[in-house]
């Protein structure tokens, strides 16, 4: 049981530091700290906080409810968590700039790992380069993950509509890299973004913070559709998580693991490996099976 329940709760809406926006049920946002020297709140948490003054303007963060989830990335130095409680992942990828397919699928298997239901969104579909992005994208598409294709600046009106019903009633993070229109996707489906931005902006006394931090931007007056814009980044850890469990967060690879001769097969070089004879059959692309032991290596070189 909460150690703090008297106080109210709230929801992180933004941080930058220790430094934290928090929303009242009511819509309020109050500028909060946590309590001590450890700060350990992302975007979308709940939380149990204080007033710290009379005008009650000003608050300090108690304690941090329980999670549904956590998304982050872990590298061999640090942790960097994205948001909580999420009730899906939208990663954002475009034809121009070409897009990493290693960081793709990376995020997707933090969100698998999460247990956060993830779907792609393929922008700048008006460009020639569509084509061969819808082509590197294909697998994603035949293993499950559901596709969406829009022209978020061409077609704005016919992006809105197609996005709408996919985030309407969720909490949704978008995560892409620099270039692909995240903020063009927030100020279509986020009309009053940028009052948003000023607001939180002047309440942390911080200008440039949303370009290297998370926020979260209601969709609606009813507060029932949140979508979360986070910073840009050029890697995606999974120290995280454990070797052995590499496979099963990959679908087109776990598809086939149970038909391996043995147990603890590592699908790089036993003889019976159902996954190397998926891959030459076609069944894997060579370019998932190159990241598939790209992220390997790297879990099999943690450090504890």
């Amino acid at each position: 049981m909460s150690r703090h329940v008297e106080l109210d709760v709230g929801l992180v809406v933004a941080g930058h530091g220790r430094h934290y926006i928090v929303e009242t049920p009511e819509g309020r946002r109050i500028p909060c700290h946590p309590r001590g020297k450890k700060s350990d709140c992302v975007v979308g948490d709940r939380v149990r906080w204080q007033p710290t003054n009379v005008a009650g303007d000003e608050g300090v963060i108690e304690q941090v409810e329980p999670r549904r989830n956590l998304l982050f990335r872990q590298d061999e130095w640090k942790t960097k968590s994205f948001a909580a409680n999420l009730d899906q992942l939208l990663v954002l990828v475009a034809s121009e700039p070409v897009f990493s397919e290693s960081q793709l699928s990376r995020a997707l298997i933090a969100a698998e790992s999460a247990g956060i239901p993830a779907l792609i969104a393929l922008n700048k579909i008006d460009l020639p380069a569509a084509d061969a992005a819808r082509e590197r994208l294909a697998p994603y598409r035949a293993m499950g993950y559901e596709l969406l294709e829009v022209a978020l600046k061409a077609r704005p009106d016919e992006s809105r509509a197609l996005l709408g019903p996919r985030l309407h009633g969720r909490s949704t993070l978008v995560l892409g890299p620099s270039g692909t229109g995240k903020s063009t996707l927030i100020n279509l489906m986020v009309p009053a973004a940028t009052a948003q931005v000023g607001e939180i902006s002047q309440a942390l006394n911080s200008g440039r913070h949303t370009t290297t931090s998370t926020q979260w931007y209601w969709m609606d007056e009813a507060h029932e559709s949140g979508l979360i814009d986070s910073p840009g980044f050029q890697e995606f850890g999974l120290r995280q998580i454990e070797p052995a469990e590499l496979p099963r967060l990959m679908p087109d690879i776990a598809a086939h693991t149970a038909g391996c001769r043995f147990y603890n097969c590592t699908h790089r070089h036993e003889p019976g490996c159902a996954v190397r004879a998926a891959l030459e059959r076609g069944e894997i692309t060579p370019s998932r099976m190159r990241i598939y032991e790209e992220i390997a290596d790297e879990l099999a070189q943690r450090r504890w």
